[in-house]
């Protein structure tokens, strides 16, 4: 059993997807048509850079989005039918339109959408977020609980790896008691305090956003972020998405679920090797490869049938 998995941002680095649209006309016709959603080249911040030009909210994920659903068009073939789909915060919506719940084009404009409401929620409030590292998940939400102001888990990545997300002054109250606890906290670089509840304006506009867009059932079960459940639900998957913006990333039970599921074997489609890293940490017995260009495309049989 099979599950396909979709990087979020963080993972977008310059140089990617190109090869996979030189070598496979399938690509290169699906980057000139994000061009032309988007109404600017896309491609060739993909292929050329700079990394700094990728790392906007509003770029990033619209360029992630494209690069992952490529990754799988040039795939799919070597796959077959996967028995479940997951992508992190960014990459669900990715793993939404390969299950066919909206098409390319559709989600395309939603990330894009995405990625502008954060990044003007984000603008609006002083937050930051930061890895916790070597403590449980319990006893970062502990520290969350014990800090003055708003921090809570945003990403629970992996066992000793989580991240939390909220008011400046609290994340860093956050940091200074994990180090007392024997644990460890690094600031992210990153431009808001995503995935807590000083998004929700983000998640209140982009709910609106999705109840204007038609939703079908999934025809692959997809495990929610918000959730750690599969579900086919077209209903369900479109509310999911709008509290994902607040709500918490559950890497973790995610990976468990795939697992529960009878998942033994796992393929990264996108840039880097994240969640590969992530499941290894998890779940050292689930065989994962990372796949985002031509040279990945190629070692798939490999791995299949090593993993089988």
């Amino acid at each position: 059993m099979i599950a396909l998995l979709f990087p979020g941002q963080g993972s977008q680095t310059a140089g990617m997807g190109a090869d996979l649209a030189a070598q496979l006309p399938a690509v290169r016709e699906l980057f000139d048509e994000a061009d032309a959603v988007l109404g600017r080249p896309l491609s060739r911040l993909c292929w050329d850079g700079p990394d700094d030009a990728l790392k906007p909210t509003e770029i990033a994920q619209p360029a992630l989005y494209t690069v992952g659903y490529a990754a799988w068009l040039a795939s799919r073939d070597r796959l077959g039918q996967p028995a479940l789909l997951a992508g992190h915060s960014l990459g669900e919506y990715t793993a939404l339109a390969v299950a066919g719940v909206f098409d390319f084009a559709t989600g395309l404009r939603l990330v894009r959408r995405r990625g502008e409401l954060m990044r003007d929620a984000a603008a609006a409030t002083a937050g930051a977020m930061a890895a916790i590292l070597k403590l449980s998940d319990e006893q970062v939400g502990a520290l969350c609980e014990a800090a003055d102001g708003v921090v809570v888990p945003a990403n629970l990545n992996s066992p000793g790896q989580v991240v939390v997300s909220g008011e400046e002054a609290a994340v860093e109250a956050v940091i200074v008691a994990a180090k007392a606890a024997g644990g460890r906290g690094v600031r992210l670089p990153v431009s808001g305090p995503f995935h807590s509840p000083l998004m929700a304006p983000a998640a209140a506009a982009l709910a609106a956003e999705l109840a204007q867009v038609e939703f079908h059932d999934a025809t692959v079960p997809v495990v929610q972020n918000v959730t750690a459940t599969a579900t086919t639900a077209a209903a369900t998957l479109r509310a999911n998405l709008a509290w994902q913006v607040t709500g918490s990333v559950r890497w973790t039970a995610t990976v468990a679920a795939l697992q529960a599921a009878g998942v033994t074997q796992a393929v990264e489609l996108g840039p880097g090797n994240v969640l590969a890293g992530l499941v290894g940490r998890s779940a050292p017995g689930l065989a994962v490869r990372s796949v985002g260009d031509c040279a990945g495309v190629a070692a798939l049989d490999e791995f299949l049938r090593g993993a089988r």
